[in-house]
């Protein structure tokens, strides 16, 4: 008898043990265990990153940032700030003795820079600024502070009981989150950290960004746009300000196009900076090209004119000899350097299945980014000659509860033979019958999918659906031709593209023909639009953030400047905007049912393009659904809407393709 429930008792521990290795499925309510890591920022010494992790507040109902710090050997990680008070935009002080960061704790004005010793301790408030404050960087001797604020609001006068209306008087006089645009602008300011004076370095109807101290501390590089009217234009310069008061400006770059994020060289001696591939006013699609000169603007070369893809995030190596930066690829964004002894590029790290973010130098061949992969959100991580060792392991524990979707790529061609690159989600690795499936499109259009997480795919694959990402033409990754195709010609080779891909899928067995979807935020909502007005074979559609009657968008959302230098004032090229507008003025050939979602305070795509076509398939008698969420612009940011959007998917695929969410 005893034999028998030891026998049991031993069953039961072992099966209890099973049960809690049992990973479920993601679902959206996971979205809120997800932390995200930002700003990385290397210590003088070489030994510590220290950086910004939200978490979700679920009390609140909002993400809160605290500053981290990691060691580079990978042994110690801790927690600096805590608490209701956010903290991000962590910057070590040369010196090496501090750390600082952004607050609003203890503030009427907005974030302050605070100061606490790198030992650990409380924080203190370091600045007490009026106006917004955008940027802040470090002199090298770590006595002042390079900043960039924004002019505050005019407060001279009592605040009046009904609230003044508002003056508009600026050829670009709308911007999603910033709202209204008055004629307050972004300048750089020197602050002593000993007097706690402010000086004022520029000053103008332009704004000012990007600010860094040439290593001997006498000039701060800037970015800056100079023209008549910047409204009117990307036409972005280098320029370079003495570090003082009334200090002289000069003006290194005068190229027509943007020329944007310069970083000094350790020695002193160059600058690198990114330059557009187009010197047109306005141009979205281009890519930029990594260059470099020398410190008082002489001997421009453009590094990786002939690469013919995107470069970004790049950073010298601490000898000046190397200069690394990240590739947008098929894909994939990989690391790669350029060596200015043998005037050439190699590359660092190229994974098939990952992303990186951020580049910053550590040692000779040693380098430390952000990485993703379709498996894991971002973390930090070593690239040390080449190979890659992780640093950081935020997503361990929520990934430890749940099973992900397997990913993998795929390529289809286009009715007129144009190659697409792709990804497919699907609940497992093995697909043994047709799956209901969703296609979901990237927003952009010069963007791409690539191999990182997805919070939104993961969950839709997770509840039984294949899930296709595809980079039709428009996307960069494949060429500067491949991004430029759909120029001035929107909803037309983007649709070839996307149905390719679905017929490709449909081929390979793995969507079920008679039971598709379609989804997208932004341009990918646009892209719902045209193609549930191209195709009737989908069961469903979610189109988000989207627009269709383009002729009424004109000087409703932030892109006048697109809509004039692409396809002309719409008083005289009516016939192209009507054109480009086809998905409303043939809404009678939809029959799709669609659930339109918006922000209500989105100026990017502003909620009248959804509410449209809204309005046109409820008096067609086509089942549809309007839900708009209030307070958020383009980006939804409020946790409990970014779940209730995914459930939402969830609920409408559901029940026009027979899949419920487990």
């Amino acid at each position: 008898m005893k034999k028998n429930i030891l026998v049991f008792m031993m069953v039961c521990l072992c099966g209890g043990a099973v049960a809690q290795t049992i990973k479920r499925p993601f679902k959206p309510s996971d979205f809120l265990h997800i932390p995200t890591l930002n700003d990385p920022q290397l210590s003088p010494d070489g030994k510590w990153i220290a950086y910004s992790l939200s978490k979700v507040d679920s009390a609140k109902d909002n993400r809160v940032s605290h500053i981290w710090m990691q060691s580079y050997d990978g042994k110690q990680s801790i927690e600096l700030t805590q608490g209701a008070d956010a903290a991000s935009s962590p910057k070590w002080t040369p010196d090496g003795k501090f750390l600082s960061y952004i607050s609003e704790k203890d503030s009427k004005t907005g974030g302050q820079v605070w100061l606490m010793d790198r030992r650990g301790g409380e924080g203190k408030k370091l600045t007490d600024i009026k106006g917004d404050l955008d940027d802040y960087v470090w002199s090298p001797d770590s006595k002042k502070l390079a900043l960039i604020i924004k002019d505050p609001e005019n407060n001279d006068k009592p605040s009046p009981k009904t609230t003044p209306p508002i003056k508009v008087d600026r050829y670009r006089f709308k911007r999603d989150k910033e709202g209204y645009l008055q004629n307050r602008h972004k300048h750089l300011y020197i602050f002593d950290i000993a007097t706690k004076k402010l000086d004022t370095l520029t000053q103008g109807d332009m704004d000012d960004s990007a600010p860094e101290w040439s290593p001997d501390g006498k000039t701060i590089v800037y970015v800056s746009n100079h023209t008549d009217d910047p409204d009117k234009n990307e036409n972005l310069d280098i320029f370079t300000v003495e570090a003082k008061k009334d200090g002289e400006i000069k003006q290194l770059t005068t190229f027509t196009g943007h020329d944007y994020s310069p970083q000094w060289s350790p020695d002193g001696k160059h600058i690198a900076y990114l330059r557009s591939s187009s010197d047109a006013d306005y141009f979205i699609y281009q890519h930029d090209i990594l260059c470099i000169m020398d410190a008082d603007g002489k001997n421009n070369k453009l590094l990786t004119e002939q690469l013919d893809r995107p470069v970004t995030s790049h950073a010298w190596s601490k000898d000046s000899k190397n200069i690394a930066y990240l590739v947008s690829n098929d894909r994939i964004r990989y690391t790669a350097q350029y060596n200015l002894l043998l005037r050439k590029s190699t590359v660092i790290n190229k994974g098939t299945r990952s992303s990186f973010e951020d580049m910053i130098a550590h040692s000779a061949g040693n380098w430390i980014t952000k990485m993703t992969n379709p498996q894991l959100p971002h973390e930090l991580v070593a690239i040390e000659n080449g190979k890659i060792r992780r640093l950081t392991f935020h997503q361990d524990k929520w990934l430890s509860q749940v099973k992900l979707a397997y990913v993998k790529g795929f390529q289809s061609f286009s009715s007129d033979g144009t190659l697409v690159s792709g990804m497919m989600y699907t609940p497992d690795s093995v697909v043994t019958k047709k799956l209901p499936f969703i296609l979901f499109i990237h927003g952009g259009p010069t963007d791409q999918d690539e191999f990182e997480f997805d919070a939104t795919r993961q969950a839709l694959a997770c509840a039984g659906y294949a899930v296709a990402a595809v980079n039709y033409r428009g996307s960069i990754g494949r060429g500067l031709d491949y991004t430029k195709a759909i120029y001035a010609d929107w909803g037309n080779k983007e649709v070839m593209d996307l149905l390719g891909a679905v017929d490709e899928l449909v081929k390979m067995g793995i969507a079920d023909p008679q039971h598709l979807g379609i989804g997208g935020w932004s341009y990918g909502g646009i892209l719902t639009d045209y193609t549930i007005a191209s195709d009737t074979r989908f069961k469903a559609a979610v189109s988000g953030a989207g627009s269709a009657l383009q002729l009424s968008i004109y000087g409703s959302d932030q892109w006048v400047m697109q809509y004039e230098n692409e396809l002309g004032f719409p008083w005289k090229n009516a016939e192209k905007y009507i054109k480009l507008s086809y998905p409303f003025f043939h809404a009678d050939k939809i029959k799709t049912p669609t659930l339109f979602m918006s922000g209500l305070k989105d100026f990017n795509v502003p909620t009248v393009g959804g509410e449209q076509m809204y309005q046109a398939l409820k008096s067609l008698g086509i089942p549809t659904q309007l839900v708009l969420y209030p307070n958020q612009y383009h980006g939804i940011s409020i946790p409990s809407y970014q779940v209730d959007r995914l459930q939402r998917y969830l609920d409408w695929f559901g029940k026009y393709l027979g899949e419920k969410a487990p």
